[in-house]
C-alpha cells in the first residue's frame, strides 16, 4: 500500500513538472483580428488613437494597451477603453505631439478574454519613416512569469483533486458506507479535501492579479491587484466559493456530530431509528446542495460560459464535475477503507458493492457529458490531432480507459469476496478459522451464525433419530446425505476462503491503480481548461483569415482567336473587399501593347462549386475605354468562388477566362 501511495505521489509530481512546469500565461482564447493602424503601416501623420479588434469580448485592465515611441518612452494617454462601446475592441489615445518623433512605434497589449484567460502580444507601426527593429528590445510586452503561471496552474489542479476528495468521501459515507464516518482516516480524508480546496482557492485568488498582469510573485500581496480581481467575474466566483466552503466547514462539523450520535449496531442492521434516518436524509440533501453550488463556480468562469449553447454547457459541465468528484473521491475513500479489515471497521463487501453502483452512474454521466463537451470543444475530427486541446483530450480518454480497465478487475476481485448466502458466509468463516486464516468479512462471522447452528442441529437430529414424532428410527440414507452435503459445503467454503484471502489484497492494488490514473485525469483536466478549444481555434483562424483578406487584384491573359486589335491582350480584375455581402468589381482590358481597348461585349458570372451555387450572372456596365464595372456584386457565402469573364472581340470570336476568388 505504501508503494502504491508513493507511486501515485511521484506520478502527480512528474505530471505537474512535465505538463505545468513550462506554463506561462494560458493559450490565447481571444484572437487579435486587426489593428488600427495596421501592423507595419508607415503613416504620414500621427494617429489620434490606437485600436485593436478581437474575435470575442475582452476585459481591459490597467495598462491594457501601451504605446512606446522609438526611444522607448510611453506615449499613450489616459486609460484604455472599448471603441464605440464594442466589447471586442481595445482603444487608447495618443499624445498629440507624436509628429515630432518620427520612426517605429511599438504597441504592447494584454487583455482578459471572455473565458477569463489572459491574452498578450505586441505589434509595430511607423510615422514618417521606419527605424531599426532594435527599438523593441527596450519594451516589456508582459509575456508573463513562468513561476506565476506554474503556481497558478498547480492551484487549479489541486482544487479539482481536493473537491473530488471532499464530495466523493462525503457521498460515499452517506450513501454507501455509514460506518466510515467513525474512522479517523476517513475523517482526515474529508478534512484534507475541505482544507485543500479552501487553501488552493485562496491561492488562486491571490495569484490571479499577478497572473493577469504578467508580473512576478513579488506582487502577490498587492492590494490594488486583489481589488481589481475581486471586481471581475472570476474573482467574484472565487470569493463565492470561499463563502460556500465556510458553510461546508459547518456542514462537516454537523456530519461528525451525527457519526458520534449514531448507533453502529443499528446502522449495520439497517434498523436505525426514524429520527436518525431523517437526520441523515437532511444531511444528504444539504450536502448535495453545497456540492452543486461549489461545482457551479467552475463552469461559470471557464469555457462553458462563452460560445454556443451556454446554459446547456454550464449544466453539462456542472454534472461532469460532480460525477468526477463522486467517482474519484469515492474511489479514494474505498482505498482508505480497504486498508483495514472489516472487523477493524474497514469497508466491507456491501459497501464496496454500493460504491460500485454509484460509480457506474457517475461514469455514465461522465461519458454523456464528456461526449457533449468534446463535440462542443473540438468542432471537427481533425482537431483531435491538430490542436493542443484535442491532443490533451486523447490523453484524458486514454487515462480514463485504464481506470475503467482497473475498475473491471476490481469487480472481479469483489466477486471473490462476496458470499452467495448467509449460510455460506458462516461456513466460510468457520472454515477459515479451521485452516488458521483470518476472517474475510466481519458480517460473515455475525450474519450467518444462527443459520449455521440450525444446520448443525438439523444434521445432528437426523443422525440421532429425533424427528417430528420424537421416536422414529435413524434413517441412515438421510443421515449420509446430510453428512455429504455438510462435507461439500465445508470443502467449498475452504476453497472460497483460500480465494478470498488474497482477493482483498488484489482488490486494494487494483483500486490503487485506479487512484493513480485518476491523478493523471485531474492534471490533464486542468490543462484542458487552460487550452483554447479546437472549435475556438478554428473560428479564430477563420476570423483572422477573413480579417486579413483584402481586395482581389488579378491580371489574366486572353485570346479570342480573332484578327482585331482587341482579340488578344490581358484583363485586370478588381473585387473589393472580397467578403460576404455586397462587393464592387472592375474589369480593365488592355491590348497586346498595354493600351486600354474596347470590346463589343463582356459577360461575368460567379460560382461557388462547394455549395452547388451558381453560375450567377453579374451585370457589368461599360464605364470608360476598356473599363467595365459593377457596384453590387453579391457574394452571400464565404469560400472559394470561381469568377468567369467571357470576352467577345467581334461577332464570332470570344473566349472565357476564369480565376478563383477567396471570399471571407
Amino acid at each position: 500500500m505504501r508503494r502504491a501511495v508513493r507511486s501515485a505521489a511521484a506520478l502527480f509530481c512528474l505530471l505537474a513538472t512535465l505538463l505545468l512546469g513550462s506554463a506561462g500565461v494560458a493559450s490565447a482564447h481571444a484572437a487579435l483580428l486587426s489593428t488600427t493602424p495596421s501592423q507595419g503601416t508607415v503613416l504620414a501623420v500621427a494617429p489620434g488613437t490606437v485600436t485593436l479588434h478581437f474575435s470575442e469580448s475582452v476585459t481591459l485592465e490597467t495598462g491594457a494597451v501601451r504605446v512606446f515611441d522609438p526611444n522607448g518612452k510611453q506615449v499613450d494617454t489616459g486609460t484604455a477603453g472599448h471603441a464605440g462601446n464594442d466589447p471586442s475592441t481595445a482603444s487608447v489615445s495618443l499624445n498629440p505631439a507624436l509628429d515630432q518623433t518620427q520612426g517605429t512605434y511599438t504597441v504592447a497589449w494584454r487583455v482578459i478574454s471572455a473565458d477569463t484567460h489572459p491574452v498578450a502580444g505586441a505589434f509595430t507601426f511607423s510615422i514618417g519613416r521606419t527605424t531599426s527593429p532594435a527599438a523593441l528590445s527596450g519594451v516589456e510586452t508582459n509575456s508573463g512569469s513562468a513561476a506565476t503561471g506554474f503556481l497558478y496552474g498547480l492551484s487549479r489542479s489541486v482544487q479539482y483533486g481536493t473537491f473530488a476528495l471532499l464530495a466523493g468521501s462525503v457521498a460515499l459515507v452517506l450513501l454507501g458506507w455509514p460506518g466510515g464516518l467513525r474512522l479517523r482516516s476517513v475523517q482526515r480524508l474529508m478534512l484534507t479535501g475541505w482544507a485543500g480546496l479552501l487553501l488552493s482557492t485562496l491561492a488562486e485568488l491571490a495569484l490571479r492579479g499577478t497572473y493577469e498582469a504578467g508580473t512576478g510573485l513579488g506582487k502577490v500581496f498587492d492590494l490594488t491587484l486583489l481589488r481589481q480581481v475581486l471586481g471581475e467575474k472570476l474573482g467574484v466566483l472565487l470569493a463565492v466559493r470561499v463563502l460556500l466552503l465556510a458553510g461546508a466547514g459547518v456542514y462537516l462539523a454537523l456530519l461528525s456530530g451525527h457519526a458520534g450520535a449514531s448507533d453502529p449496531a443499528a446502522e449495520a442492521a439497517n434498523d436505525a431509528p426514524a429520527v436518525e434516518r431523517r437526520r441523515r436524509i437532511w444531511l444528504s440533501v444539504g450536502g448535495a446542495v453545497l456540492a452543486v453550488a461549489i461545482a457551479l463556480t467552475w463552469p461559470l468562469g471557464d469555457h462553458a460560459s462563452v460560445g454556443m449553447q451556454v446554459p446547456l454547457a454550464i449544466t453539462s459541465d456542472t454534472v461532469h464535475v460532480l460525477a468526477m468528484g463522486l467517482w474519484l473521491g469515492g474511489l479514494a475513500t474505498v482505498l482508505v477503507g480497504l486498508r483495514r479489515s472489516t472487523a477493524d471497521g474497514g469497508i466491507g463487501v456491501a459497501g464496496v458493492r454500493r460504491f460500485s453502483t454509484l460509480a457506474l452512474g457517475a461514469v455514465s454521466a461522465l461519458a454523456v457529458t464528456g461526449v457533449y463537451q468534446a463535440w462542443r470543444g473540438l468542432g471537427s475530427w481533425s482537431a483531435l490531432t491538430s490542436t493542443t486541446y484535442g491532443q490533451l483530450l486523447l490523453v484524458k480518454i486514454g487515462a480514463v480507459a485504464v481506470i475503467l480497465g482497473a475498475a473491471w478487475m476490481s469487480r472481479r476481485w469483489l466477486g471473490l469476496l462476496r458470499a452467495d448466502t448467509p449460510e455460506q458466509q458462516a461456513d466460510a468463516a468457520e472454515a477459515l478459522v479451521a485452516v488458521g486464516a483470518p476472517a474475510v468479512e466481519a458480517e460473515a462471522e455475525a450474519g450467518g451464525e444462527a443459520e449455521a447452528g440450525a444446520d448443525v442441529e438439523s444434521a445432528s437430529g437426523a443422525a440421532s433419530g429425533d424427528g417430528a414424532d420424537g421416536g422414529s428410527e435413524v434413517d441412515p440414507a438421510r443421515a449420509a446425505q446430510l453428512a455429504r452435503q455438510a462435507k461439500a459445503r465445508q470443502q467449498a467454503s475452504v476453497r472460497k476462503a483460500h480465494q478470498a484471502a488474497p482477493a482483498r489484497g488484489m482488490l486494494l492494488r487494483s483500486v490503487a491503480v485506479e487512484a493513480a490514473f485518476a491523478v493523471v485525469v485531474l492534471g490533464v483536466t486542468t490543462l484542458l481548461t487552460n487550452s483554447a478549444p479546437g472549435r475556438a481555434v478554428a473560428e479564430q483562424q477563420a476570423a483572422t483569415a477573413a480579417a486579413n483578406q483584402g481586395p482581389v487584384d488579378v491580371t489574366l491573359p486572353y485570346d479570342t482567336g480573332g484578327s482585331t486589335a482587341s482579340a488578344k491582350g490581358k484583363i485586370t480584375l478588381d473585387i473589393d473587399p472580397a467578403r460576404t455581402g455586397t462587393n464592387t468589381m472592375h474589369a480593365y482590358l488592355y491590348d497586346s501593347t498595354g493600351k486600354p481597348v474596347d470590346v463589343p461585349e463582356v459577360d461575368v458570372t460567379v460560382t461557388l462549386a462547394a455549395r452547388s451555387l451558381g453560375p450567377m450572372p453579374v451585370k457589368v456596365d461599360h464605364l470608360d475605354i476598356g473599363h467595365w464595372g459593377a457596384a453590387d456584386v453579391e457574394l452571400p457565402l464565404p469560400g472559394t468562388w470561381t469568377l468567369a469573364v467571357t470576352i467577345r472581340s467581334d461577332a464570332i470570336d470570344e473566349t472565357t477566362v476564369t480565376t478563383p476568388v477567396t471570399v471571407g
